[in-house]
């Protein structure tokens, strides 16, 4: 899934979740807000937690990539020297 997609899905939700909560209010029946910007919070944060174990992956899978990188090159310049 695609950055995009995943904020479009949170945007999604939140507008939803936003709605539901100024129904309410509307009302007068349930006072939805404190619980609903605890859930926003709390969903902020499991969102932030996810996204910065995926740039740790992220991160590692740059370097075994570049090592990789690095000893294809090494093997590379070592066959033409033994051809030379």
């Amino acid at each position: 899934m695609n950055d995009g997609l995943k904020c479009g899905l949170f945007l999604i939700a939140g507008i939803a979740l936003g709605a539901l909560g100024a129904v309410a209010v509307s009302k007068g029946k349930l006072d939805l807000r404190p619980m609903a910007a605890d859930l926003m919070s709390r969903g902020m944060d499991i969102k932030d937690a996810i996204l910065g174990k995926f740039e740790a992956v992220k991160e590692d899978l740059e370097d075994m990539a570049a090592a990789a990188r690095q000893q294809s090159d090494k093997r590379k310049t070592e066959a033409a020297g033994e051809q030379a």
